[in-house]
């Protein structure tokens, strides 16, 4: 009788250990604490989107809708300052929805790093072009885009 009592001792003292063990480093469901708020440097309501650092051409000198199937290509040049400038964009206004029926596309463009030379007109020349679905198109009547000093626009 005393194997039984043995074995019934051990099995409840290794029962007991494991209450020990669950409050125990060893045990990896411990190893994290449980969450708690922390204080963000982050403003009411979130920040604002993102900001575009570069500036309107200067002068919108040509642009053209070229119309493809399943939608059309609005293709823009624009005449910078001085020689340099890149990184050129049409950024579309409403997140490219129309309004009134006019969607209107701001022409972007960085500045250079370094002072540049002025030279002519035909060396200050950039260009650049968006694709806009048929599903875009839908209610459009005039597609607008924007400079600095003016805007050109096409209807339909």
């Amino acid at each position: 009788m005393s194997k039984p009592l043995l074995a019934g001792l051990a099995l409840a003292l290794v029962l007991g250990g494991c209450g020990t063990v669950r409050e125990s480093r060893v045990n990896p469901f411990n190893w994290f604490g449980q969450s708690q708020e922390e204080v963000t440097l982050a403003p009411r309501g979130g920040w604002s989107g993102v900001v575009d650092n570069r500036a309107l051409v200067a002068e919108v000198s040509e642009m053209a809708v070229e119309r493809f199937p399943g939608g059309a290509i609005v293709r823009a040049a624009g005449i910078t300052p001085t020689q340099g400038w890149w990184d050129a964009e049409l950024v579309a206004l409403n997140d490219g929805r129309p309004v009134d029926g006019v969607l209107t596309y701001e022409f972007r463009i960085a500045a250079p790093r370094t002072p540049t030379r002025v030279s002519t007109p035909q060396s200050r020349t950039v260009s650049a072009a968006v694709r806009i679905s048929d599903r875009r198109l839908e209610g459009v009547r005039s597609i607008v885009v924007r400079g600095a000093q003016n805007a050109r626009s096409a209807q339909r």
